[in-house]
């Protein structure tokens, strides 16, 4: 009889699955006011309640075991332990706090910590702000979206920012000064990756100009496997030759040979979306911060249109137009004598006309504080002070300055350009450095740009330029700080830059 007594007993008695919750919803985690989204795991039509002080919500699990509800009457604080109870169990999520949420992505620049920015030590030590947490990501790629994103919730207290994305930081730190109110930040960003990585596959599939993308991945997986046995085989001969070297006292004749991208990159088409921003769009957020586009700079054309069509993605996977505010690239690589082509230049005119023509989107400029010869600028309290300054003008009404001098028209006339900016962005316009304008060109019907003359004059909007060059008689095109590293010095009684721009004779 003992031989029929288990099967007997996982026959009949019931299994009731734990409530789970996915890693968002965790002790130290910001929830966005007033009203949040909760979710997670139960048994297929258990009941599953939350409570948070005197705010309660229940909802019922489906018959996949998914439930979700909403939390409302959230005011900003920090609320305390919420308690999350099923039919089998009781989960207490410890130091929750109440305010807005930014999801903080991109590539290297938006995780690059705090502790690689300057002034790494002080500011850690500095970080006493309870009001301020950060869900950092685990960086990991997938083939399909994922339910959940891995990762934990942090506070900033002195000494335990140091691997924070410094720009997250930073711009958390600004935004929870001068609103007053706590402020979470996602963090989800891997260093090196293009935007393409980053958009659901079947939005690039769906566009024409996008679709290269997915079909020229899928032509470099077919040949792998090829590639990776040519790999493996230039490997060992490499590490015979490199011993050899050792041995002989000398360096490797060749360099090491780099391995093929596989199916497990990070580079993949919409690997990163799937990984670690699909499993993230249950949670309601106030709006995305991206500082990205180095990876694209070599292919420009299609930039506008690519991360056009990610944030359209982001906002509809979210059920939420929330505002999305852009880093432009800093300036970067040796200066240039002469005018220029430059990836780099067109990068950023991608950049500033996705913040011109995408509602609810910005720009932070950061023409003027990048580094020559690091594609990682330290100053990273400047990009986040700029971000918090577009969103403290566009998300909270605040009567701030927000933006340098930007584009609006130029005026091609008899031997000279009008130049015309924005509306409140060019207040005060003057040069930094009380010095001439720099970092204009002006090309004639031959395409050829030559280094103008800028005077700075006033009108009623608060200012405008004449531009001009004696080697241009018929200007038919400007463009401004359009370099890798331009010089350039035009900024507005804020003391914040002129954005880039390209214009044409019409």
């Amino acid at each position: 009889m003992r031989q029929y007594l288990l099967p007997l007993l996982l026959v009949t008695t019931p299994v009731f699955a734990k409530v789970t919750l996915p890693p968002l919803i965790s002790d130290n985690m910001l929830l966005q006011q007033p009203a949040a989204t909760l979710w997670g795991k139960a048994d297929p039509g258990e009941k599953v309640s939350i409570r948070l002080g005197e705010l309660s919500a229940e909802a019922t699990a489906d018959d996949q075991g998914n439930w979700r509800l909403r939390l409302e009457g959230l005011k900003p604080g920090e609320a305390g332990t919420m308690t999350v109870a099923g039919k089998e169990n009781r989960i207490e999520v410890k130091n929750v706090a109440v305010g807005d949420v930014w999801l903080a992505s991109g590539q290297s620049n938006m995780q690059w910590s705090v502790s690689g920015a300057a002034n790494a030590e002080e500011e850690n030590k500095a970080a006493d702000f309870p009001g301020i947490r950060m869900f950092t990501v685990k960086r990991k790629p997938a083939p399909e979206p994922q339910d959940q994103v891995e990762g934990a919730w942090s506070v900033a207290l002195p000494g335990q920012i140091s691997n924070w994305s410094a720009v997250g930081y930073y711009f958390a730190r600004d935004l929870h000064r001068n609103i007053q109110t706590p402020v979470g930040v996602i963090h989800s960003s891997w260093g090196g990756t293009a935007a393409e990585s980053w958009t659901p596959r079947e939005r690039l599939e769906a566009d024409p100009d996008l679709a290269g993308a997915v079909t020229g991945w899928e032509k470099r997986m077919a040949n792998y496997p090829a590639d990776k046995e040519k790999y493996e085989a230039a490997l060992a001969a490499w590490n015979q030759e490199a011993q050899e070297a050792k041995a002989a006292g000398r360096e490797p004749a060749a360099k090491k040979p780099r391995a093929p991208q596989g199916p497990d990159s990070p580079h993949r088409p919409a690997s990163l979306y799937n990984a670690m921003i699909a499993g993230a769009t249950p949670y309601t957020i106030k709006g995305a911060i991206w500082y990205q586009g180095e990876s694209n700079a070599g292919k420009a054309k299609f930039y506008h249109q690519l991360l056009t069509t990610m944030v359209q993605s982001w906002r509809k996977a979210w059920g939420n137009d929330f505002p999305f505010f852009i880093v432009q690239l800093a300036n970067f690589m040796a200066p240039k004598a002469e005018p220029a082509d430059s990836n780099w230049a067109k990068l950023r005119e991608a950049q500033r006309t996705v913040a011109r023509d995408l509602p609810g989107s910005g720009l932070a400029v950061a023409i003027d504080i990048g580094e020559e010869k690091d594609i990682h600028p330290k100053n990273k309290q400047e990009v986040g002070r700029r971000l918090s300054l577009v969103a403290r003008a566009r998300v909270y009404g605040e009567k701030v300055v927000y933006s340098g001098p930007a584009f609006r028209e130029a005026r091609f006339e008899e031997g000279k350009v009008i130049v015309s900016f924005e509306e409140g962005s060019a207040a005060g316009l003057k040069t930094g450095d009380g010095e001439p304008v720099k970092g204009f060109a002006l090309a004639g019907q031959d395409g050829q740009f030559h280094w103008a003359q800028a005077v700075i004059e006033t009108d009623g909007a608060g200012g405008r330029l004449v531009v001009h060059s004696g080697q241009v008689a018929q200007p038919v095109a400007i463009r401004y700080a359009w370099a890798d590293n331009p010089a350039v010095n035009l900024v507005n009684e804020a003391g914040l830059p002129a954005v880039p721009f390209q214009a044409e004779k019409p």
